[in-house]
């Protein structure tokens, strides 16, 4: 279904993103970052707390590192200083490249079992849709995200995968 590569492309596209993103957030006043935007988790910064949470939650999954102990309810929450966010997100970032650099193929093949907090039950689907679920989400809220700060003013890179530098 998917290669090494394909993941290791995905987690550069994933920090390339988040630089543009996360120089953005920096920019703006809390104020702005909290203003409710109509998008599904309603402002940029509890879609870029709940985009983070999530990729904590799967790379716990992935990697038997640390995850968020909270259900997503509570992931709009995960941070509330700025500063903090900024630094989390950077290491997130370098736990995903890490991860992918180290990945075999062999290591997106068979299932993956996980205990699911928003279903309330045993998981258990194929580790390679799991990755590119990732993937996905992460792509799907950083689209959500860059349309907020467009319209808060801020310009945030590109996003077309083809010119991703390096």
């Amino acid at each position: 279904m998917i290669t090494v590569e394909y993941c290791q492309t995905m987690a550069r596209y994933n920090a390339w993103q988040n630089r543009s993103l996360s120089a953005c957030v920096k920019a703006l006043e809390m104020k702005e970052l909290k203003k409710d935007r109509k998008a599904f988790f309603g402002s940029i910064w509890a879609t870029a707390n709940h985009l983070m949470w999530g990729d904590q939650l799967w790379m716990s999954r992935f990697d038997g590192g640390f995850g968020p102990k909270t259900g997503i309810p509570d992931s709009v929450n995960l941070h509330d200083d700025k500063q903090l966010w900024l630094d989390d997100r950077l290491r997130t970032d370098q736990r995903i490249e890490r991860w992918a650099q180290g990945l075999r193929q062999m290591d997106l093949v068979g299932p993956l079992v996980w205990h699911s907090g928003a279903m309330n039950k045993t998981m258990t689907k194929s580790k390679a849709l799991c990755v590119v679920h990732f993937f996905n989400h992460q792509t799907h809220h950083r689209g959500q995200m860059h349309a907020m700060l467009t319209a808060a003013g801020q310009t945030p890179d590109d996003t077309d995968l083809p010119f991703m530098p390096g």
